[in-house]
């Protein structure tokens, strides 16, 4: 019996043994088999697609040839390749507006609109971008710049002609008819002073002009002690109005003083310079005869000049009055002149859509003549700093402005902007779109562009395909009923849901129209109708224990729902639509 128990033991010893060593066995094999089966299962989740050079709508998993040209299949980058999803806490790299992605800031705010800026995270912009090999950036001879901060100064150069400044030109007449006696200046372009005597004018009606005063001062000296009041101011007043005729043709004060104190009536009449400066035109010819009012002579002071020159309507932001000008003559070489732009003309030339301005300069030594041309230099500097980018760096599409943005790692992406004005040296100004320290790139842009539009297209008709391929299941999916429907918070509700039509907008729920079926709940409109699914008469929503949920931005009133969600438009929350009693 001992003999029987001990062999039993031993089995029973052997067999427990041997089942813990299957099963340590087994564990230790899972152990060892387990890192390398994760990894082929995270190497089997990233998908590589393959697409054809000359046919990019050509597109599979892994390799092969082209089924129309037969052409070996590449590989398609994408800017996840050689990174990694960064870990931990996210960066914000910027704020941008919701419904303007142009507009974006380095905080956070509200944008033009008043809605709230949203941020934009370092690691989405690496998935919208492109991804560049090192040797490939180099072969392509791509460079990048830095988004600086600065004055803006611009040039404007252009030809001008000198003129006469129009507010020193002068017209030496005659008010009184007669002939010319003695003519002291007799040749265009002579220079003469202020006050010297010009020419001396015999006119009868002078000479009796004179007589009649010397008998009115002899009358008024007579009768200026007579104890008669009438007879005194009689005599004074035809002394003083055989004077002012006198003074009216220019006879001046020492004239008159001589004529009182000789008493002599002088035949002729001098006329004198009212100006220093240059004759430019003299139609006086001695002895001939002239009438009243005809010019003698045109006497310009050249001490200064205008320039008068034509900037384009473009450059209109850069020029104010005041500004400094300088200005070079072919015939005095290596000499400046300096000035100041003294107008700007208020109306553009029809034909060669330019604009005139007038520079004022200083003439020492008449070295700048009238008629001549001139090289014309304006400089100036606009006002306030601006954020400046390289001219080149940016791809003008005619409908909008596009850069790319070196995000680093080799990545880059394409953004929207909004320019300014440009300035010397090749900036341009950027009024939205770019923060001051971002990088640019300044040359093989056009082949970012490319690479950037051709990844796209490809998205979408992945997008396209995977679409199709779903089309017939989502038409199979039943109507939920509202009791058991659930939006998730940031969810983006289905058009099936939604009254699509800016003209209907309602204002409160009694505008609002449903099925009265349970299950055809979804169907809204503004209005009465019939369901288009049973074929009943639509109800208001206020006749239902339903809710109804729209946009809360004016424009988007026709955005209808009966769940909660966001907005497919705007992206804002939606608001139950309340009903006119309970707004009262």
């Amino acid at each position: 019996m001992q003999k029987k128990t001990k062999l039993l033991t031993i089995i029973l010893v052997a067999i427990l043994t041997l089942t813990v060593g299957v099963a340590l066995g087994f564990l230790m094999g899972k152990r060892s088999s387990g890192p390398k089966d994760l990894v082929q299962m995270g190497e089997a989740s990233v998908k590589q697609l393959y697409s054809c050079g000359m046919h990019p709508e050509i597109i599979q998993e892994g390799p092969g040839n082209c089924p129309v040209c037969g052409m070996k299949l590449t590989p398609i980058k994408s800017a996840s390749a050689g990174t990694t999803k960064p870990k931990g806490e996210r960066k914000i790299k910027y704020w941008r507006a919701p419904m303007d992605p142009t507009y974006i800031s380095d905080k956070a705010g509200k944008s033009p609109m008043g809605m709230d800026l949203i941020p934009v995270y370092e690691d989405e912009i690496a998935e919208g971008a492109i991804f560049i090999d090192p040797v490939t950036v180099q072969n392509m001879g791509l460079r990048t710049a830095p988004v600086k901060t600065g004055n803006l100064t611009r040039t404007i150069r252009t030809v001008g002609h000198i003129d006469y400044d129009e507010k020193k030109l002068y017209i030496i007449n005659t008010k009184i008819a007669g002939w010319i006696e003695k003519l002291y200046v007799n040749t265009t372009g002579e220079v003469v002073e202020k006050g010297q005597p010009l020419l001396e004018l015999y006119s009868p009606e002078l000479v009796s002009t004179q007589e009649e005063y010397l008998t009115s001062l002899k009358g008024y000296q007579e009768l200026k002690d007579s104890p008669f009041k009438e007879a005194r101011e009689g005599a004074l007043e035809l002394l003083n109005s055989s004077r002012r005729r006198l003074e009216y043709w220019d006879i001046n004060e020492d004239q008159i003083r001589r004529l009182e104190q000789t008493g002599e009536v002088k035949k002729t009449l001098t006329i004198y310079s009212l100006t220093k400066g240059v004759v430019i035109h003299k139609n006086a010819i001695e002895g001939g005869y002239v009438k009243a009012g005809s010019d003698l002579f045109r006497i310009a002071d050249l001490s200064t000049v205008w320039v008068l020159a034509t900037i384009y309507e473009y450059e209109l932001p850069y020029i104010k009055l005041g500004q400094k000008a300088t200005i070079t003559l072919p015939y005095v070489p290596g000499e400046t002149f300096e000035g100041k732009l003294t107008y700007i003309y208020p109306y553009l030339s029809q034909k060669t859509r330019d604009v005139k301005v007038r520079l004022e300069f200083s003439n020492p030594g008449f070295k700048l003549k009238p008629d001549m041309y001139t090289n014309v230099v304006i400089e100036s500097e606009l006002s306030g700093e601006r954020t400046l980018i390289p001219e080149e760096a940016v791809i003008r599409s005619g409908k909008r402005e596009i850069v790319f943005v070196d995000i680093g790692e080799g990545k880059y992406t394409p953004r929207e902007i909004i320019t300014g004005v440009s300035g010397e040296g090749g900036v341009l100004a950027v009024k939205e779109g770019l923060l001051p320290n971002e990088v640019v790139v300044v040359s093989a842009q056009f082949m970012l562009d490319s690479e950037s539009k051709t990844q796209e297209a490809i998205q979408k008709m992945i997008k396209a395909k995977m679409d199709t391929s779903k089309e017939v299941e989502v038409e199979r999916i039943p109507v939920i009923k509202k009791e058991e429907e659930h939006v998730h918070e940031g969810a983006q509700l289905e058009v099936k849901n939604l009254n699509l039509t800016p003209e209907k907008k309602a204002e409160y729920a009694e505008e609002v129209y449903t099925c009265p079926m349970d299950e055809h709940s979804h169907i809204l409109q503004v209005g009465p109708g019939k369901c288009p699914e049973c074929g009943m008469d639509l109800v208001p929503i206020t006749e239902t224990d339903r809710d109804v949920y729209t946009c809360p931005m004016e424009e988007h009133h026709h955005i209808l729902s009966n769940v909660p969600g966001k907005c497919p438009e705007c992206g804002m929350e939606l608001i139950k639509l309340e009903s006119k009693k309970r707004s009262k």
